[in-house]
């Protein structure tokens, strides 16, 4: 007969008694059936306006709106793929700045990030587009790669920062540049701890996007938007939004599971594995030992 030892207590937390998961079980229980409740709710709604008709559903059938769709989400990737480039390589430079030992090289990279951190990532599309006269995709792209990389700028600092000083002063004391310490020792360690909250900007960005439509760029949400406006095809907007969501959804997780592939694949790699050392035995200990 197998017995089960009883779960320890940690530092964080007590282990709850049988009183207190009874309880944790009823508030499951409770919260499971309101949240079905309420997607019911939803759905008996969408049923009653008669949103499922095939009526609203067939102009999704036309080749000319499904070629508007993917035109659409092709636009919505490409200014993603621009704009995330361009963010993870600005916000490093912003970040390089910072962590710089001139003084004036570290001021104007704090005012930057912090201004464009403050800055609404709408108004500087707009200001990008009319004041400066850009064209809609180079716009788009501009304002979100200025917000998202003084964010991710952020990001890469506290990550390099939160390294334990014993790794700077171990590589600076093997003759190492500050350069090469950065590159070499403290990124490689601070990418694992940075990588969740790099992918949840990305996706921040993914979703920015969506903007673009306030621009005229012919991005996702903005062919949802013709389609929806369309009094040709009759088509309300709760079908369009049903379409669009999903797919915007579905993008966002796929980062995310790259993102956990990702770190599953550094926790592999030899390089960041630790090394197993074969427990000390009796014998030799040194050559020449007696």
């Amino acid at each position: 007969m197998t017995t089960h030892s009883a779960p320890s207590a940690t530092a964080l937390y007590d282990i709850p008694g049988p009183l207190t998961r009874r309880r944790h079980l009823v508030y499951g229980i409770v919260s499971t059936v309101l949240i079905l409740a309420l997607v019911g709710w939803v759905i008996y709604l969408l049923f009653d306006t008669d949103q499922f008709t095939s009526a609203k559903w067939s102009p999704f059938e036309y080749k000319g709106i499904q070629e508007l769709l993917l035109r659409g989400l092709g636009n919505t990737l490409k200014a993603f793929a621009y704009a995330a480039v361009l963010s993870l390589a600005l916000g490093a430079v912003l970040a390089v700045g910072r962590l710089s030992d001139h003084r004036p090289v570290r001021w104007i990279a704090t005012v930057l990030v912090e201004f464009f951190r403050a800055m609404p990532v709408l108004v500087m599309i707009f200001f990008i587009f009319v004041a400066l006269k850009v064209q809609p995709l180079p716009a788009l792209v501009a304002g979100l790669t200025l917000y998202n990389g003084s964010v991710l700028a952020e990001v890469f600092r506290t990550g390099i920062n939160s390294v334990e000083r014993g790794q700077h002063e171990a590589a600076f004391a093997l003759g190492l540049r500050k350069t090469q310490v950065t590159t070499f020792v403290l990124a490689p360690q601070a990418v694992r701890a940075m990588l969740p909250t790099i992918i949840s900007q990305l996706v921040v960005a993914l979703k920015d996007t969506s903007l673009g439509y306030l621009i005229t760029y012919e991005e996702f949400l903005h062919a949802g938007k013709l389609i929806a406006s369309n009094l040709d095809y009759d088509l309300p907007f709760i079908p369009v939004v049903m379409v669009i969501s999903p797919i915007y959804i579905g993008m966002c997780m796929l980062l995310s599971w790259f993102a956990t592939w990702v770190a599953r694949r550094q926790r592999r790699n030899p390089r960041t594995e630790a090394v197993d050392v074969a427990p000390a035995g009796p014998g030799t200990l040194l050559p020449g030992a007696q």
